[in-house]
């Protein structure tokens, strides 16, 4: 078919559904424009442009919209959770208070749901929060972090420090509780907190720099993990 030929058939077409359109009563019209309405939300009908204008914007409206909720659990998280409370309370004694402009909601590539940064602000992962409970655990991991960054000397390219302040992250932030490795579908009894509690460190570990393996990571953890797990600083015991 040629381009004049395709241009005479759209257009016959066309005129072919105005007339259709034109033919309908009110309801008929209404109906007709509600479901023309649904297809077009669901791509139906588009152009590629259009589709990737649409998926631009969707993908936008989402991270606005996780955004905004990280921020608000966030915020209520200060203010109510007894661990983030209480980690914070101990920041300040310790000269570095956390508040909510150094705790940012930024979109993560990693698969992360939170960091720490040397100048010591925390960033919370709004994209990959599973929910208030996990934003919960991520920041009070991370606060532990801060904790050990303005209590001890620590080098975080010194891969025993970086170790003990992961396996003490890990296991006092509630990290490594039962439900919480269910969601990952990790699921064992048998000293399952200190297994947990390893296994985060030395993926912690792997980011680090100064870490050459697997096998050096797990060597950091194995060598420090007796001392750093048993040191529950700020709190009496595991939360």
């Amino acid at each position: 078919m040629s381009t004049g030929d395709r241009k005479e058939h759209t257009s016959a077409r066309s005129q072919k559904y105005r007339d259709q359109y034109l033919a309908m009563d009110v309801e008929e019209r209404k109906a007709f424009g509600m479901w023309t309405q649904a297809m077009r939300a669901i791509g139906v009908g588009l152009s590629e442009e259009e589709k990737k204008e649409r998926q631009a914007q969707n993908e936008y409206d989402k991270d606005v919209k996780d955004c905004t909720q990280c921020e608000k659990w966030r915020n209520e998280l200060l203010q109510t959770s007894p661990i983030v409370r209480f980690m914070s309370q101990h920041l300040s004694k310790s000269g570095a208070p956390v508040s909510q402009s150094s705790m940012p909601c930024i979109k993560c590539e990693e698969m992360r749901s939170g960091g720490f940064a040397e100048d010591g602000t925390i960033q919370l992962c709004y994209n990959r929060l599973f929910g208030k409970g996990h934003l919960e655990t991520t920041m009070a991991h991370e606060m532990v972090h801060a904790y050990d960054q303005a209590n001890f000397a620590l080098d975080w390219y010194n891969l025993d420090h970086h170790a003990c302040t992961e396996i003490r992250a890990a296991s006092l932030s509630g990290d490594c509780r039962w439900s919480q490795e269910v969601m990952r579908g990790n699921v064992g009894f048998l000293k399952h907190h200190q297994t947990c509690v390893k296994r985060r460190a030395v993926l912690s570990l792997l980011s680090n720099p100064s870490c050459k393996s697997k096998k050096h990571a797990e060597a950091a953890v194995n060598k420090v993990f007796q001392s750093c797990f048993t040191d529950t600083r700020p709190f009496d015991e595991i939360y």
